[in-house]
């Protein structure tokens, strides 16, 4: 099965997004159609490397071996990735490839928007994460020790590849990680103004045990529900002026903790669905939300395996880590809220608020 999507950013600047479960026969041979005549930087993240290089058509010359781990993500790689196109004498006309889960796609995203002022790449992500949230939107990015993607540039790429056959390796942890994200869809729908209902909340609900069992073309569909989403809203707002930012459901507090326990206790997704469960909570007890919805939402969290998050971090510490981060203002810290059935919208809350927030948590 293959679904084709074309995310339109601008009258000129437009790309394709391919979903398919076909072999790595017909993946090698659309690389090679799209770069034929090109010199290749291919970043491919070592564990993929391991385990699939023997279906993927690339030369060992042309692949640069990247380390696995958000901890990764930093300037030093960077430079690496940067020399190593160099080397290999990559032009503006030549291109990169990130094969690879989301810390792949970002730094060489962000590698691509500045080696030569820009050069063409191409997304070929290999996990359910990468899949529906980094490959699709043009937001690449490095991190700093005190913040995640603190910097980074908007550039959209060639096409992205997305091919499930990937995510048959994929360990449990992380195929949660990719849920979590997912998730997060279900509770946006409404407010992504995409042009029919998609009905995502009810399909994650009805489809549990298939998505779980990673069966094939419900993953594509499933996949193909949340790019939809996401397509609707980066085409309407590129550079997270205004509704963009709702896809950060969930994230404030969840990259706060990712970056306090320096990526090494939560996977990204499960640091979302946290920050998830966090404002869900506090939306209810303030009255953005009615029961009714804040439980079918937990209920559905819950059908999925995730639970509330069970320990206590200092409070004054993950204040001052959302203070930090790129979302913030000098006096307030901006959190993506629910505000009716499916529907969010951005509240800012004083370092006080989250305080007593936090300082609720069970």
């Amino acid at each position: 099965m293959r679904q084709i999507l074309k995310v339109q950013i601008s009258d000129n600047s437009e790309y394709l997004i391919d979903i398919s479960d076909v072999g790595f026969e017909k993946l090698n041979q659309e690389i090679y159609l799209l770069t034929k005549d090109k010199k290749r930087l291919v970043v491919m993240s070592k564990k993929v490397y391991k385990l699939y290089s023997g279906d993927l058509n690339f030369s060992d010359d042309e692949i640069y071996l990247f380390p696995d781990g958000e901890k990764e993500k930093n300037y030093k790689n960077y430079l690496k990735v940067i020399n190593r196109a160099f080397e290999l004498g990559l032009t503006r006309n030549d291109v990169i490839i990130a094969v690879g889960g989301g810390v792949v796609g970002d730094i060489a995203g962000f590698a691509a928007s500045t080696y030569m002022r820009g050069i063409d790449f191409i997304q070929v992500p290999t996990t359910l994460l990468s899949a529906v949230d980094s490959s699709v939107g043009g937001k690449t990015a490095i991190d700093l020790p005190a913040g995640k993607n603190i910097i980074g540039t908007f550039y959209q790429p060639k096409k992205v590849i997305i091919n499930i056959n990937f995510f048959k390796t994929l360990d449990e942890k992380q195929y949660m990680s990719g849920l979590g994200e997912v998730l997060k869809y279900a509770f946006i729908e409404e407010s992504c103004k995409y042009s029919v209902p998609l009905f995502l909340f009810e399909f994650l609900t009805l489809s549990c045990e298939k998505i779980m069992q990673r069966e094939p073309l419900t993953l594509i569909r499933l996949i193909e529900y949340c790019l939809n989403l996401k397509i609707a809203v980066v085409s309407q707002d590129e550079k997270e002026c205004g509704l963009r930012k709702i896809l950060n459901l969930g994230h404030t507090l969840g990259h706060a903790l990712e970056t306090i326990t320096k990526y090494k206790k939560y996977t990204h997704g499960e640091a979302v669905v946290y920050g998830i469960y966090f404002i869900f909570n506090w939306a209810y007890k303030h009255e953005y939300i009615n029961y009714a919805y804040y439980r079918l939402s937990i209920d559905l969290l819950e059908k999925y395996g995730f639970k509330i998050l069970d320990k206590k971090y200092s409070s004054d510490l993950i204040i001052d880590t959302m203070k930090k981060d790129k979302k913030a203002t000098s006096d307030r810290i901006t959190f993506i809220v629910p505000c009716d059935k499916k529907q969010v919208k951005e509240v800012k809350l004083t370092p006080l608020d989250v305080e007593f927030a936090l300082n609720a948590i069970s």
